[in-house]
């Protein structure tokens, strides 16, 4: 991984971190996220003129990994709802780096060499010591773990998903650009049915705040994704995980 790309993916875990602590500290979890989601689909969609539109053979990873997303957004509104999601989260972001490291060697053909592997495992045990840490002396919250298992999973999978779909598009800010406004679209949609006519009265006041996570999001995914065309999957996703605290 070259220095440009580390730095890259460090960056991106800054912003990470930024915008799912205004995510976790938003009261109303379906308003931030509905915020979040609906933010990205406004940035895909002023982005998607002005980038290369992603090859058709792109596509099927796009879609999969929107509807990979949404299963996501939906965990991690639950889990933020948990009390002691600030411990289980790490056990997230610990565990989804060792399962992108078998998934990559399956479709990606990407083993990581002894230093790399050594790295991979070094943050996920760093990162599963500080969910520990902040368990001490407490009965574990297995609802919390449990969502922050299936929490972890889907972030495994969607990794590797736009991993190789970004490849296969020919441009990571055409393949951003559309996965925003794929995938963000379905939170919104479901908030306003669920809110109707008090929709605009409901997200008034985590306006300003939501559209800030929004641009995060993006600008963190983007970062990841530009850095998946450049080097292995797995290496990145540990380091991603860099982002991680106790919220």
């Amino acid at each position: 991984m070259t220095p440009l790309v580390t730095a890259a993916v460090l960056l991106a875990a800054v912003t990470h971190a930024s915008w799912n602590a205004i995510a976790h500290k938003i009261t109303d979890k379906l308003a931030g996220f509905a915020l979040i989601s609906g933010g990205g689909v406004v940035i895909g969609l002023g982005l998607a003129p002005f980038v290369a539109f992603p090859a058709a053979r792109a596509w099927p990873y796009l879609l999969g990994s929107a509807a990979i997303h949404i299963a996501y957004y939906a965990l991690l509104m639950k889990s933020f709802r948990l009390g002691d999601f600030g411990q289980a989260y790490p056990i997230a972001r610990g565990t989804a780096p060792l399962v992108v490291t078998v998934l990559a060697a399956v479709f990606a053909r990407e083993v990581p060499d002894g230093w790399a592997a050594a790295g991979i495992a070094l943050s996920c045990a760093g990162l599963t010591g500080v969910a520990v840490w902040g368990l001490r002396g407490r009965r574990p919250d297995w609802a919390a773990i449990g969502a922050a298992l299936a929490t972890g999973l889907t972030i495994a999978v969607y990794t590797v998903v736009d991993g190789l779909g970004v490849r296969a598009s020919g441009s990571s800010l055409g393949y951003i650009a559309w996965l925003m406004a794929v995938q963000g679209v379905v939170i919104p949609a479901y908030a306003v049915s669920r809110w109707r006519r008090r929709t605009f009265a409901v997200l008034r006041p985590f306006a300003g705040v939501g559209l800030i996570g929004a641009a995060l999001s993006v600008t963190a995914y983007a970062l990841v994704l530009w850095a998946q065309t450049r080097a292995e999957l797995a290496p990145i996703a540990a380091l991603r995980e860099s982002s991680v605290k106790p919220c």
